[in-house]
């Protein structure tokens, strides 16, 4: 992508960027906005990056100009900060103070540049490698601006629990669900089990979505952003009975779906959820989200880095859920569903077994 950054008036020269060998790379299609696509060249980590800018001045006329200026940059854009975070800079001098006539060509190279974290365009934050090539002059500057990708590759922690956790709304409908794992590559396949050990509510319909929620810094964790829905998968329609299991079999890799980032230079996190919801009849909505890992699968013989095990939710661990969503405690087996909470907090659980709970027509889990 080409990102054209002009002020002041127009210009008599065109610049154009190219990439040593792009012609050859693996590119990478990108959603970078509601109705547009592009593809950028796939770089790696540590990779040297070399290239071409051409600068042509028009209708035989000169460009007079104070120097020529090529960078290397990773940027961070992250909502609300109003300026972008440089995370490297690299720079290179192409010319001295001068002028330009007709075509000229000039060279770069940045070697072995650390690219660590992954490529990402996002609603709320863009992360973003590319080359800027800065004419200066006395009134107004040209820039120009294209974009590489980069994907990171990270070893994820050996153990992977399944998730396994019993909901319910006392006397009126108790479920037990069940994930095969906490973490899942982005070709992956989710496959699941839904149980049904009470059912005293007459449900139209239940689905499987996927959530992604940002967050950044400078965001205020009382009021965090709503969360994109990246897919959503029906699993039943129409009513089930006590005794019940629905299998769940839901296939990642038609999605356009991340790693899960955490800190990412201390700017930002993009995590991942389950959220699964039931409709009754009235049309009222009942769901619970659970948080899941996400990892791009190293290709066979790539180098890869070790990453750190990372709290998940899972048998052992419970993710928070917000204010709005109370937490759920694991559960290992079927059993009753405890005693109502008070609405919009947790609800005791079962001596034995906790459970989550919540008073009739309130949410199951949370509403939603």
């Amino acid at each position: 992508m080409n990102v054209p950054a002009l002020f002041g008036l127009g210009t008599n020269a065109d610049v154009d960027i190219r990439f040593d060998g792009e012609e050859q790379r693996q590119w990478v299609d990108v959603k970078v906005n509601r109705d547009q696509r592009d593809k950028f060249p796939l770089y790696a980590d540590g990779e040297t990056v070399t290239g071409k800018v051409t600068i042509r001045v028009k209708d035989g006329k000169k460009l007079e100009h104070a120097g020529i200026r090529v960078q290397f940059l990773g940027q961070i854009e992250a909502f609300p900060d109003k300026q972008p975070n440089d995370f490297i800079s690299m720079g290179q001098e192409l010319m001295a103070a001068g002028e330009i006539r007709g075509l000229q060509t000039f060279a770069f190279e940045f070697k072995n540049v650390e690219k660590q974290f992954e490529s990402y365009l996002g609603t709320h934050v863009k992360l973003r490698y590319f080359v800027r090539v800065t004419i200066s002059r006395r009134l107004s500057d040209i820039v120009r601006e294209k974009d590489l990708w980069v994907y990171s590759y990270k070893v994820p922690p050996d153990q992977n629990h399944p998730i396994k956790m019993e909901v319910g709304i006392e006397e009126c409908l108790h479920i037990e669900f069940e994930y095969n794992k906490s973490r899942y590559h982005l070709s992956d396949v989710i496959v699941g089990k839904i149980y049904f050990l009470l059912v005293r509510i007459k449900i139209k319909y239940m689905e499987l979505s996927i959530l992604r929620r940002e967050s950044t810094a400078g965001m205020s964790p009382a009021n965090p952003p709503d969360p994109e829905t990246l897919a959503k998968f029906e699993i039943m329609d129409g009513a089930p009975v006590k005794g019940e299991m629905i299998p769940i079999r839901m296939f990642l890799s038609g999605y356009e779906l991340t790693p899960t980032f955490r800190d990412v230079n201390k700017k930002f996190s993009v995590r991942y959820f389950l959220n699964l919801v039931l409709v009754d009849e009235e049309n009222r909505r009942y769901f619970k989200q659970q948080e899941i890992t996400m990892f791009r699968e190293p290709l066979p013989g790539m180098p890869t880095a070790p990453v750190a095990p990372v709290a998940t939710a899972s048998a052992a661990s419970p993710v928070p859920e917000s204010a709005a969503s109370p937490v759920s405690s694991p559960s290992p087996a079927p059993a009753a569903a405890a005693s109502a909470g008070a609405a919009g907090s947790p609800a005791p659980a079962a001596a034995a077994v906790p459970v989550e709970a919540v008073v009739a027509d309130q949410p199951l889990l949370a509403s939603q």
